[in-house]
């Protein structure tokens, strides 16, 4: 089956998987290996996730990000605690109640201009503490980088661990798109996880060039028991890993993981460039990762729909959201931004 040849905005996981990875599960195809985890690619893959975290973190491979998300909070909870979260956040907004249906756990929301959390953010919701009648606050996550493409910094983040730990709560990292936030913020992944005191964090391959790879990485193995039989529950237990860890392996060897980040990471900043200079287009957050929002007409935006795939962030204020991807290309962007400007000389009628 041929593919059509088309090209998208609408999230990096639109984007093939990249040539190496699907050399690296061409490359463990052969011969047979232990079911369930316990084979060659996945103890390799331990091994490097030693060296990019510390040599007391355990990963543990799953199918997506929601699972990953969910497992690694209902390993830090339990059944009667709750979770401290953006209200925009991913595990609050686009997983389809999961954290609450499968790990049986509170999400307490906290409104955010930027996407992120600091100590005076998570003490709106971090109260009740020996309350019977509120779900017990005992976890703090946060998305690095954010829904709204936003970073945290590393003293941010060492902020937060520090306040949610003196408070006697965890901390997990939503790292959907982990790579593109070391790779904006110039350091490595245990520079702003390990190092700073994050317990768990959810680690991404997908949205950078992996076919379907994510792992929870338990950093700190006192706080989250249990992971392994977790896993196996919310049925995220691959029989066949060594293909899961595969993929991640291939993004940890030779920076494949740094090259991709570090190129979507351009290509979004080239975009808003383009547009930005369009004469009633404003680009409405600071661009940091590999997102772009901007404001634009209602009739503009439902005409390009037509030609490329984006969404629509805020129906109110006309704000979109652009996603550029490992394989995003400079020609990819031109074309886009040539279509943005053409269907904004035509007439439409102006935003609010």
């Amino acid at each position: 089956m041929t593919m059509p040849a088309w090209r998208g905005f609408a999230s990096d996981n639109y984007a093939g998987i990249h040539p190496e990875i699907l050399e690296a599960i061409a490359r463990v195809n052969g011969s047979h290996q232990i079911a369930y985890g316990d084979d060659d690619v996945t103890s390799a893959l331990g091994n490097a996730i030693k060296d990019h975290f510390g040599q007391q973190a355990e990963v543990f491979p799953v199918f997506n990000g929601t699972g990953a998300n969910v497992v690694s909070l209902q390993a830090l909870t339990k059944r009667w605690e709750a979770v401290v979260c953006t209200q925009t956040a991913h595990v609050n907004v686009d997983e389809g109640g999961a954290p609450e249906q499968n790990a049986g756990l509170k999400l307490w929301t906290v409104p955010t201009p930027d996407g992120k959390l600091t100590p005076e953010l998570i003490e709106s919701q971090a109260w009740g503490f020996g309350d019977v009648h509120r779900a017990q606050p005992a976890v703090v996550t946060i998305t690095q980088s954010t829904e709204l493409g936003t970073l945290y910094t590393i003293d941010e983040i060492a902020d937060i661990c520090d306040h949610a730990h003196q408070l006697g709560m965890k901390v997990h990292l939503d790292g959907a798109r982990i790579s593109n936030a070391a790779a904006s913020l110039g350091t490595v992944f245990g520079e702003f996880t390990t190092a700073v005191g994050v317990d768990v964090v959810s680690f991404g391959g997908t949205k950078n060039g992996a076919m379907m790879s994510e792992a929870v990485v338990v950093l700190n193995p006192d706080a989250a028991p249990g992971v392994a039989y977790l896993r196996k529950s919310a049925m995220q237990l691959a029989s066949k890993m060594r293909y899961v860890s595969a993929q991640l392996l291939a993004l940890l060897t030779d920076e494949l993981w740094l090259r991709n980040a570090t190129h979507s990471n351009a290509m979004a900043g080239l975009l808003a460039d383009r547009v930005g200079q369009i004469s009633g287009i404003q680009i409405s957050r600071e661009v940091q990762a590999n997102a772009v929002f901007a404001t634009l007409p209602a009739e503009v935006t439902a005409r390009l729909q037509q030609q490329f795939r984006f969404y629509t962030w805020d129906q109110a204020t006309g704000e979109v959201r652009w996603m550029c991807s490992w394989d995003t290309t400079v020609q990819d962007v031109e074309r886009f931004a040539a279509a943005i400007a053409l269907e904004m000389s035509g007439p439409f009628d102006a935003v609010g």
